[in-house]
Formats: C-alpha cells, sequence, structure tokens
C-alpha cells in the first residue's frame, strides 16, 4: 500500500515534477488539455530539486514546464481552501507570463500560459463538472482572437469526481482517481481500470517506493497534519452550523407562539405590561401587532 499521499504538494511536485517522470506529467497534461492542444515534449523548469529543501525553499511546489510549441505551463497541487483561489491562480498565470520577457524585449516572444489548477476543495459549489476551463473570449461571439489567445486556466476539483472504477473511461478519470485513491493502491494490486494505463502504473509504482528525507519528512508530515485539521475544522462547522439553525429554528417557533398570544390577548383588551409579561415580547413589539 502506498505510503505517501499524492495529494500533498511536496509529494505532488517529487511526483510529476522530476526529471525522470516526465512522461507522468505529459500524460497528467494530455489528459487536462482539449484534442487541439495535445503536446509531444516537455521542458521542466523548476525541476524538482532536494536542494531547494536544504535550503528551506519549501514554498516552491508549483510545476512550471514549456512544450515543443514554446507554451508555458503551471501546475499547481492545492490542497488547503482558498476563498480567493482564483485570484491567485490569476497571480500565478501573471508572473509566468510576464516572466517570459525581460524589459526592453519584444511582446512578440510571449508565449501562451496555461495555469493548471488540481484542488483537493470544491472552489465552484454551484457546478457538479469536476473540470472547468476558463480562456479569454469575445463576449458576445463566444470566439477567441489569435492575438488575445495567451491564457487558459484549467480547474480540476478532486472532491467533485464520484465515478467508481467500473465507470472510469478517459485518461483524466484514471489520473483524477490516482489522485483521490492512491493510498490506498498495493503497487502488486493495482486496479485492472488503472493498470491499463503505463504512465499511472508507474505512477503508483513510484509513490510506493518514493523516499523523503528527514526535512522532506517534516514538511510532509506538516502538510498532512494541516490536511486533517482543515478536514475536522470543516466538519466540525458544518456540524455547528445544523445545530445552530435548529436552534434558531427553535427560537423562531417560540417567537412565533409568543407573537399568537400576544395577538389574541391584544384582541381581549389585555393591558400591554400583562402581555408582555406573558409573552417576553417588549412593549414596542406588542403595539406593532
Amino acid at each position: 500500500m502506498c505510503l505517501i499521499n499524492p495529494r500533498v504538494d511536496l509529494a505532488f511536485k517529487k511526483l510529476f515534477g522530476s526529471e525522470e517522470n516526465k512522461d507522468l506529467l505529459k500524460s497528467l497534461l494530455n489528459a487536462i488539455l482539449p484534442p487541439h492542444e495535445q503536446l509531444a515534449e516537455l521542458e521542466l523548469k523548476n525541476p524538482y530539486n532536494l536542494a531547494d529543501y536544504i535550503d528551506g525553499k519549501l514554498s516552491i511546489l508549483d510545476i512550471k514546464a514549456v512544450d515543443e510549441k514554446g507554451k508555458w505551463y503551471d501546475i499547481e497541487m492545492q490542497v488547503e481552501p482558498l476563498k480567493h483561489y482564483g485570484q491567485k491562480a490569476l497571480y500565478y498565470w501573471g508572473k509566468v507570463f510576464t516572466g517570459q520577457i525581460e524589459s526592453g524585449e519584444l511582446y512578440s516572444e510571449l508565449r501562451k500560459t496555461i495555469v493548471i489548477s488540481i484542488l483537493d476543495f470544491i472552489y465552484f459549489p454551484h457546478d457538479e463538472r469536476h473540470h472547468r476551463i476558463f480562456s479569454l473570449r469575445d463576449i458576445e461571439t463566444h470566439g477567441i482572437c489569435r492575438g488575445l489567445d495567451y491564457m487558459d486556466l484549467h480547474f480540476i476539483e478532486l472532491k467533485k469526481f464520484k465515478k467508481e472504477l467500473k465507470d472510469i473511461k478517459t485518461t483524466l478519470d484514471r489520473w483524477v482517481t490516482f489522485l483521490n485513491n492512491a493510498y490506498t493502491y498495493e503497487k502488486d494490486k493495482i486496479p485492472v481500470e488503472l493498470a491499463s494505463d503505463k504512465e499511472v502504473q508507474k505512477a503508483i509504482e513510484k509513490l510506493d517506493l518514493m523516499y523523503l528525507n528527514k526535512k522532506e519528512r517534516e514538511y510532509y508530515e506538516a502538510a498532512q497534519k494541516a490536511m486533517r485539521d482543515s478536514a475536522e475544522a470543516l466538519l466540525t462547522a458544518k456540524e455547528e452550523g445544523r445545530e445552530e439553525g435548529r436552534e434558531e429554528g427553535r427560537e423562531e417557533g417560540e417567537k412565533n407562539k409568543a407573537v399568537e398570544m400576544a395577538k389574541r390577548m391584544k384582541k381581549e383588551n389585555e393591558p400591554v405590561d400583562r402581555i408582555s409579561t406573558y409573552t417576553g415580547l417588549s412593549k414596542e413589539e406588542i403595539e406593532k401587532l
């Protein structure tokens, strides 16, 4: 059974952002990209480097790559829920896009930049799709202008993926299933629905053998704890919300009963002070009835 969770950003980058595993990243990207944007070659711009972690650069956990056509990719695994994650994705796009050229160089050197955000939380609560794509389009015709076709934002929401193994059909289905469930698979007992894809099978085998040194292990365990704490906090908030809703319902019911009683007493010309004593309503509330 895999002991490493690939959704932890460090493990994700070590698995998909290493030179020896570029085929895994290419497969993942092609599973996400539309048919007309499939890539053949990939160059990692910030490959996983143990020295970064020795030097304390634990924040460099996104993966940057360029394909054979010059398109840039920025891939991030985001576990902690962020209310303003959309702004973060746009910020990442802006940094990668503008970082392609130095001051004084030609704008024509800029190449399309694609940000792929794999989220371990639900960012679009009112949409059941687990894969969404945003790009610059004409607001009336929805057409794309070649001179502005320089940005795509992909969002993969892992928690929205509900397919069972028997219903898996696409490579993206297999990768999302891997990210959600890899820690439950043994390298010698990989489900046939995943083992049919050599890259996914390789990812499970690599994850099973993945070694973390002391610094990496400290970061990984802290991230794992943060994931558990976040899930527990979310569950607590939901339970408190339900209890608060029940309490509000009880209070509203009692208030309605008091109002009805006050109306009857007022109709019988009972003094306001007496009505207030019996119902708990203020004199102002009673006079408005």
